[in-house]
């Protein structure tokens, strides 16, 4: 089945999207080193959230308004977004880099074996690069891209992870003990981005899955926050969370959690994410 084609970004988004990583590889091949240093930029810079879901109207499915919402294009200010938006607009930025990048779907597997694709990570290669997997849109996972061609454990900065390839699929998997716990299945198969806009739009509204009820943000701690180096994807976890009750920050895996009020929730937001809630909190909190 064919691809449909997807937006290129304009000059001027290319110009806004690297402005905002604060990286500028043009000039340079599409080389492992360049994608590892968007790849870390984009976790440190651009939260994983569902802000707009929970406060405001919700988030269309649509890969040009997910770059305009990252840019803060026109009166808006920056903000993150969820896997179909970050992941979405992230392919967007490597292409016009020089990357070749497939949209894959894969199945979450934090609550159990499920079939259910629900999420979109990427799958990029260019002529420098063997096939990388590729994920700036599920939170606490790899910090870094990992060979999708090499077996065993990898180093993925925040922990080692090992994909596992079967029948059903490749099970990306985090080592808890030296285990493997599995995360999530894909197959590598192309996927047109429209093609992830009916759970996209289910998963706004579905009770069960919490994304209209329990708002969050979290993102990769920066090299300053961190007291690390530009670059230091190995040192552990380094990461702030916050949920709808709690702030979590974690520096080389050591965690500060502390409660957070309803009134201070918005402040905090602001601090560590440099965002403001839309609207309200929901009636039904």
């Amino acid at each position: 089945m064919a691809v449909a084609p997807r937006s290129a970004l304009t000059p001027s988004q290319l110009e806004d999207y690297l402005t905002r990583l604060g990286v500028d590889p043009r000039g340079t091949p599409a080389d492992l080193a360049t994608l590892r240093a968007l790849h870390l930029a984009h976790l440190e810079r651009i939260p994983f959230e569902n802000v707009d879901i929970v406060f405001g109207a919700g988030v269309p499915h649509d890969q040009s308004l997910a770059v305009e919402k990252i840019l803060g294009t026109g009166s808006s200010s920056p903000r993150g977004g969820w896997c179909f938006e970050l992941n979405g607009a992230f392919a967007l930025l490597l292409e016009a880099l020089g990357y070749d990048v497939r949209l894959l779907g894969a199945a979450v597997l934090l609550d159990g074996p499920t079939q259910v694709i629900d999420h979109l990570l990427l799958e990029v290669t260019s002529p420098f690069l063997a096939p990388q997997l590729v994920d700036v849109g599920f939170g606490d996972s790899f910090d870094v891209p990992l060979s999708l061609n090499t077996a065993g454990a990898q180093d993925g900065g925040s922990d080692d992870f090992e994909l596992i390839g079967s029948p059903q699929g490749t099970t990306l998997t985090r080592h808890v003990d030296g285990v493997p716990a599995a995360l999530l299945r894909f197959k590598r198969v192309a996927h047109a981005f429209d093609d992830f806009a009916p759970i996209a739009m289910s998963m706004q509204v579905d009770p069960d899955k919490r994304w209209a009820t329990h708002p969050f943000a979290t993102r990769r701690l920066t090299a300053d926050e961190r007291g690390t180096g530009p670059d230091d994807a190995s040192a552990g976890k380094q990461r702030v969370s916050l949920t709808s009750d709690r702030l979590r920050v974690t520096r080389a895996g050591v965690v500060d959690d502390e409660p957070v009020a309803r009134d201070r929730w918005a402040s905090e937001l602001n601090t560590w994410f440099a965002m403001t809630p839309p609207g309200p909190w929901p009636t039904e909190h």
